[in-house]
C-alpha cells in the first residue's frame, strides 16, 4: 500500500511539473497571435510561419496539459450522480472507468497514433505551408505524450481508489486525497469543500 501511495505521488507530482511549465505556452500563443494581427493590419505582412506557430503551440499545450487537468478534475464531466457519491462510491466510479474506458483508450490512441507519428519522424515533415514552420514531427509527437501522460494520470486514480477501497487513503497527502463531499462539508464544521487534486 505504500508503494501504491508513492505512485500516487510521483505521478501526481510529474504531471503537476509537466502541466505547470506547458501552461506557459499560453503566453507565447497570445505573443505570437498578437504579432500576426499587428504584422497583417498594420504593416500589411503576413508570415506563415509565424501564423503556424501559435497554431502548433496551442496543440502543444492543450495535449501536455491534459494528465494535469484529469488530475485537477478540470475535464468536462457530466457529474449528477457523481458530485454528490461518498467518497467510497467515487472510488469505486474511477476505478471502473479508468479500467474500462481510460486505460484502454489511451491503448488505442498510442497504437493507432504510432504509424502516424513514426512517418512523420522518418523524413522530417514540417509544414504543409510553404514557408511554414519546419518539424511538424514534434508537434505529431504530442499525441503519444498526451497518452502516456492521460494513461499515468489513469494509473493514479485507480491506485487512489485501491487505497480509499482499502481504507488506506491516509498514506496520501491532503491534496492527492478525494476532497470533501461538497454537501458534507456544508454541514461540519471546520471543512472547506476544496476541490483535491492528484
Amino acid at each position: 500500500m505504500h508503494a501504491m501511495a508513492a505512485i500516487v505521488r510521483v505521478i501526481g507530482a510529474l504531471n503537476a511539473v509537466i502541466g505547470r511549465v506547458m501552461s506557459w505556452l499560453a503566453l507565447g500563443i497570445v505573443i505570437a497571435c498578437f504579432t500576426v494581427v499587428v504584422q497583417r493590419y498594420l504593416f500589411g505582412v503576413s508570415y506563415l510561419w509565424l501564423r503556424d506557430l501559435y497554431i502548433w503551440l496551442n496543440g502543444a499545450m492543450f495535449t501536455g496539459v491534459a494528465g494535469f487537468a484529469l488530475a485537477r478534475g478540470d475535464h468536462v464531466r457530466v457529474d449528477i450522480f457523481y458530485r454528490p457519491a461518498s467518497v467510497r462510491r467515487k472510488a469505486v466510479i474511477d476505478l471502473f472507468g479508468v479500467l474500462v474506458f481510460l486505460l484502454p483508450f489511451m491503448v488505442v490512441v498510442v497504437v493507432y497514433s504510432w504509424p502516424f507519428v513514426t512517418r512523420s519522424w522518418s523524413y522530417w515533415e514540417g509544414s504543409s505551408n510553404v514557408g511554414g514552420m519546419p518539424g511538424l514531427f514534434v508537434l505529431k509527437s504530442f499525441i503519444i505524450v498526451f497518452s502516456v501522460l492521460v494513461a499515468l494520470q489513469g494509473i493514479a486514480m485507480a491506485l487512489r481508489a485501491v487505497l480509499v477501497l482499502a481504507d488506506r487513503e491516509h498514506l496520501l497527502p491532503e491534496h492527492l486525497r478525494y476532497p470533501p463531499n461538497v454537501a458534507a462539508a456544508v454541514h461540519t464544521p471546520g471543512e472547506t469543500g476544496q476541490e483535491g487534486t492528484l
